[in-house]
C-alpha cells in the first residue's frame, strides 16, 4: 500500500494524492468499519451514549518579529514560548490533553473494559504539534488508531483542515479544507485508518442554512466519503412545522435542497444542549442515556443514542475533572445496558438490525421552512435572493448566516476587517489556479493552499479585532503574495 509523506518541504502534505485517496475510499465503500470488531450486544441494550473530544490550535505568524516576517507556528508553541502571558501557563497541560486519551484507553482495555471516544482534531493542530516537535503526542494517537487491540475504541471524525466556519467560508474553499484534512490524516495515520473515518464534525458546530450553501456543504461531505454529520439541535428543524426534533437521540436524515431544485441528504446525529464543556467533562451523556428506554423507529424499537462533543482541553473541568470521571464511567458502563458506543459503530449495528436510512426522520437547516413557504425548489437563486430580502425586511431576527453552538454569533456580521482580506485571497486563488488537480503536487500550490486554509480559521473572526485580526490579515497578505509572484 502506498504511503504518503507527512510533510513536503516543511509544509503539511495536504494535496497531490486526492484521486488515489478517492479510489482507496471507493474500494472500502459499503464495508462496515467497526461492526466486525464490536463487542456490543446491540439487541440486549436499552440505550447508548457517545462522546467526542474537539481539539484545535490555530497556526499564527508569531515565531519572531516583525509580524510581516514572523514564522508561522502553532499557537500552542507560542504559548510555551511566552508562559507569563495570560493563561499561557496552561500550554503544557493542553499538550497533555492532546494525547492523554491514549493512556486512558489502553489502561481501560487492559482491564477488560470497553471504552469508546470520538476524536476531532483540526489539521492546523496536527501540523503544529509536529512542527513544535511533539512527536510523542502524535505517536500515542497513532497507536490507539491503528493497533488492532485499541482501534475499535476510537472513532476519528473528519473536520475541515483549517477550522473554518461553513456558513461564511466560500463553498469552493470549504471543499478544499475537507479534502486537505483527509489527505493530511492519511499521511499521518495511513489510508486504512482514513477508510474508517465515516462521520464529520463541522467547526463551531456551524451548519449553513442558506439553501444553496447548505446543498454544497452536504455535497462536499458525500463526495468525500462521509456517511453522517454531527449537528447542533437548534440548527435544524422539521420540514413539516419548523420545530426542532422531538426525538433528538435517534439518527435523522439531513436533507438540503438547492434553489435550482437539486437535493442532497446525509445522516445527521443531533448533539443536544449548548457548548458547556461540563456536559462531557462530567460525562453527562451516560447519565442521560440511563434515563432513556427503547424508542420506536421503522416498525421496531431501537436504543436511543445520547451524543455530546466538547473542547477536550479548555477549562478546569476538562483539564482536571474529565480524566477520572471518564475512567469511572467507562468502567461502570462496560457490559451494561447503557454502553458507550461510537456513532459509526451504533449506525452499523442499527442498520444490521433491519433499520434503513429511509426510516430515519427528516430535518433541514433551521429557518428554511419559511423560505419554502414562499418559493419552490427550482425557482432559482434570483427568486431565493428576493425571498430572503423580503423576510429580512419583515423580521430583523431572520438570517441566512447559519447556526452554531451559540445563537449569539453569526460568524458574518462584524467581521468585515478580516472577511474582506479572506475573500480577496480566495478570489485570487481560484482565479490564478482554475484547475487545482493539475498542479496539486507542486510545492507552489501546496504553499498557496497551506496559507489560504490557515488564514480561514474561525479564531481570526471569533475575536473580531486586535492581535488575532492582525494575524489573520497577515496570513491573507502572504497568500496573495504567493499567488501574485508564483503563478
Amino acid at each position: 500500500m502506498k504511503e504518503l509523506p507527512e510533510t513536503v518541504g516543511g509544509l503539511p502534505n495536504i494535496s497531490g494524492s486526492n484521486l488515489w485517496i478517492d479510489a482507496c475510499l471507493e474500494a472500502s465503500r459499503g464495508r462496515p468499519a467497526f461492526l466486525a470488531e464490536s463487542d456490543i450486544r446491540f439487541a440486549a441494550i436499552q440505550s447508548a451514549f457517545a462522546i467526542g473530544l474537539h481539539m484545535h490550535q490555530p497556526l499564527i505568524p508569531a515565531g519572531g518579529s516583525p509580524l510581516t516576517q514572523a514564522e508561522i507556528i502553532s499557537n500552542l508553541q507560542h504559548m510555551m514560548n511566552h508562559p507569563g502571558i495570560g493563561d499561557n501557563h496552561n500550554a503544557a497541560v493542553f499538550l497533555d490533553c492532546y494525547h492523554r486519551i491514549g493512556r486512558m484507553l489502553k489502561e481501560l482495555i487492559h482491564e477488560g473494559r470497553s471504552p469508546r471516544v470520538m476524536l476531532d482534531y483540526s489539521g492546523t493542530l496536527f501540523h503544529g504539534l509536529r512542527k513544535m516537535g511533539a512527536d510523542h503526542a502524535l505517536a500515542d494517537l497513532k497507536e490507539i488508531t491503528v493497533h488492532p487491540e485499541y482501534r475499535r475504541s476510537v472513532e476519528w471524525l473528519g473536520v475541515p483542515w483549517g477550522h473554518p466556519v461553513a456558513p461564511s467560508t466560500p463553498v469552493q474553499d470549504y471543499r478544499l479544507h475537507v479534502r486537505a484534512w483527509r489527505h493530511h490524516f492519511a499521511a499521518i495515520f495511513g489510508v486504512e485508518a482514513l477508510s474508517r473515518v465515516r462521520g464529520f464534525s463541522p467547526s463551531e458546530m456551524a451548519l449553513p442554512n442558506h439553501p444553496d450553501v447548505a446543498w454544497h456543504f452536504v455535497k462536499t461531505l458525500k463526495d468525500s466519503g462521509y456517511q453522517w454529520v454531527l449537528v447542533q439541535e437548534h440548527t435544524v428543524e422539521q420540514p413539516e412545522n419548523g420545530h426542532h426534533s422531538h426525538q433528538p437521540h435517534i439518527p435523522h436524515r439531513l436533507v438540503c435542497t438547492h434553489s435550482d431544485g437539486r437535493s442532497e441528504s446525509i445522516i445527521a446525529i443531533i448533539k443536544t444542549q449548548g457548548s458547556d464543556t461540563k456536559l462531557v467533562g462530567q460525562m453527562q451523556p451516560y447519565y442521560g442515556a440511563k434515563s432513556l428506554d427503547l424508542w420506536p423507529l421503522g416498525g421496531k424499537k431501537i436504543p436511543p443514542l445520547v451524543t455530546q462533543i466538547a473542547d477536550g482541553e479548555n477549562g478546569g473541568v476538562m483539564m482536571n475533572e474529565f480524566p477520572p470521571k471518564f475512567m469511572d464511567v467507562m468502567r461502570e458502563c462496560s457490559g451494561s445496558r447503557h454502553p458507550a458506543m461510537n456513532v459509526t459503530e451504533y449506525l452499523e449495528h442499527l442498520f444490521a438490525s433491519g433499520i434503513g436510512e429511509t426510516d430515519l426522520p427528516v430535518v433541514q437547516p433551521v429557518l428554511q421552512r419559511r423560505l419554502w413557504e414562499r418559493m419552490k425548489p427550482g425557482d432559482g437563486p434570483e427568486v431565493l435572493s428576493q425571498v430572503i430580502a423580503s423576510l429580512k425586511k419583515e423580521d430583523h431576527r431572520f438570517h441566512m448566516d447559519g447556526g452554531s453552538w451559540t445563537q449569539n454569533i453569526s460568524w458574518v456580521s462584524g467581521y468585515e476587517n478580516v472577511l474582506g482580506p479572506m475573500e480577496e485571497a480566495s478570489a485570487m486563488f481560484h482565479s490564478k489556479i482554475p484547475d487545482p488537480e493539475r498542479v496539486s503536487d507542486e510545492f507552489r500550490y501546496k504553499n498557496a493552499l497551506f496559507h489560504l486554509l490557515s488564514s480561514q480559521t474561525s479564531c481570526y473572526r471569533y475575536w473580531g479585532e486586535g492581535e488575532w485580526t492582525d494575524f489573520g490579515r497577515e496570513i491573507c497578505r502572504r497568500t496573495t503574495d504567493i499567488l501574485r509572484y508564483d503563478f
